[in-house]
């Protein structure tokens, strides 16, 4: 009787240890993300800027990469629709990038969305691939995703 449940216990590990290589072997086969992150936020001159970090680990140079925001207000309503362009993202780097809003303090805005791309030239399959493999991150008070 012991030999029959140590023989399952062991069927079940087997099972789990084959499982897991499938599932690390998905993991590598999912495009690498382009993550932005909403940094800081400072209020300048009646304005607003706004600092995002980026990182593009897609294996792609984009050439050129811009996103449509929509900037929320304190009551949750669409104060505006613009898009930000981040321009030249290099694989594998880093980089910083400033957008000033004029007509509005931080404090105004409930949240910021990004409602997608705008454009992306470099990775293949364009605009429709950035937004599958983008990721968001905040630093902030203000709400920030997609």
């Amino acid at each position: 009787m012991m030999m029959r449940t140590g023989f399952r216990i062991s069927l079940a590990a087997m099972a789990f240890a084959a499982a897991e290589p499938a599932a690390a072997a998905g993991e590598a086969v999912a495009a690498p993300p382009l993550q932005i992150e909403l940094n800081k936020l400072t209020s300048v001159g009646g304005g607003c800027r706004m600092t995002f970090v980026t990182s593009n680990h897609t294996g792609a140079e984009l050439k050129k990469a811009a996103f449509e925001v929509v900037l929320f207000d304190s009551r949750d309503l669409v104060d505006r629709l613009t898009v930000f362009n981040f321009g030249e993202l290099p694989n594998g780097k880093t980089v910083v990038k400033q957008f000033d809003l004029k007509d509005g303090e931080c404090t105004s805005f409930s949240r910021l969305l990004i409602n997608g791309a705008a454009a992306c030239d470099g990775l293949p399959g364009g605009t429709e691939a950035c937004n599958g493999v983008l990721e968001t991150a905040n630093r902030t008070d203000l709400k920030f995703g997609k």
